[in-house]
């Protein structure tokens, strides 16, 4: 199952369900992922072929929780 490992889950966010109204969705992608098998990865899921998908980096960042300094890891996000 390749399409697991590209596919990670949906996004589930505020601007992310208002993009659904839209047609538009939002996924979590691996970071090695490209358009063509973000593509194929969709169709072999969810049977419906992609129109168009934008790709972009989540950018790492520094937080602070319970006093302790750490960093939520970035990834990358697909819109399909």
């Amino acid at each position: 199952m390749i399409t697991l490992k590209i596919i990670k889950k949906p996004r589930i966010t505020e601007k992310a369900a208002s993009n659904a109204e839209g047609n538009v969705y939002t996924f979590e992608v691996a970071k090695s992922a490209n358009k063509t098998e973000i593509k194929k990865a969709i169709f072999e899921i969810y049977k419906v072929k992609p129109v168009k998908v934008n790709i972009l980096q989540i950018p790492r960042k520094e937080i602070m929780s319970k006093g302790k300094a750490g960093v939520k890891s970035g990834g990358k996000k697909a819109l399909v």
